[in-house]
């Protein structure tokens, strides 16, 4: 396998990663300006993006963390929204699990909801690439992403700076939820999980630590998937 074959393998995976664009960032903006509204430092809130490189678990620690909840409650909840990517990892092991330890690190550091989408579909319609291929591919897919979600972070962060305290946007936050949510009510399971987790949340919101959070969650999930599981 030549380098011309890893750049065109690149370059395939870029353009298909272009139309992310749309979605990062306003979305990267939106959470400077809001995480800096919550009243996280410019040194913060970068590394907030950086090291965690999650949307939704950012949003999530972030809201969190403005309501004073412990440490535990916030790393966990955090966690739950991003279980999802230990899944992801497991479906892209039989394509990438072949590279060394130290490129598989940076695979799963860029592992995200668009470079996963762009690169499990590439793979799975196109059997025939190398590890080579498939490698440098999710690369490109992510080229175009996360250095825009680190770029905007920093812009929604200095805009939100600029905002005059009596013009704050503490209500930016729960808006966002709203909007996260919103599109992804799509059946019968996803609507039956979000009714259960905001009536169980109103109910057990008396517990301590926020436990009512976590466990308004949890059984959500379980009533989405017993839901799921019947009208399957």
């Amino acid at each position: 396998m030549t380098s011309t074959t890893k750049k065109s393998s690149f370059w395939r995976g870029f353009r298909a990663g272009l139309p992310f664009i749309l979605v990062v960032v306003p979305f990267a903006t939106l959470f400077g300006v809001v995480a800096t509204e919550a009243g996280l430092p410019l040194s913060q809130v970068m590394g907030f993006s950086i090291l965690v490189i999650a949307g939704a678990s950012q949003f999530t620690a972030l809201q969190l963390m403005s309501e004073n909840a412990p440490t535990f409650i916030v790393i966990a909840s955090a966690l739950a929204v991003n279980l999802r990517m230990a899944m992801y990892s497991a479906s892209l092991t039989p394509y990438l699990g072949g590279e060394p330890v130290w490129k598989r690190a940076l695979i799963a550091y860029f592992l995200v909801d668009q470079s996963y989408a762009i690169s499990i579909q590439e793979f799975e319609e196109k059997s025939g690439m190398s590890l080579g291929e498939k490698t440098a591919y999710f690369f490109g897919a992510m080229a175009p992403i996360c250095p825009l979600w680190y770029l905007f972070t920093w812009i929604g962060a200095i805009a939100g700076s600029l905002i005059p305290p009596e013009n704050g946007l503490d209500f930016a936050l729960p808006i966002t939820f709203l909007a996260m949510v919103a599109p992804g009510l799509r059946s019968i399971a996803h609507i039956s999980a979000a009714f259960t987790s905001v009536v169980l949340a109103l109910a057990l919101a008396s517990l301590p630590l926020n436990m009512g959070l976590l466990l308004a969650a949890l059984l959500a999930m379980i009533v989405g998937a017993e839901v799921e599981r019947r009208t399957a």
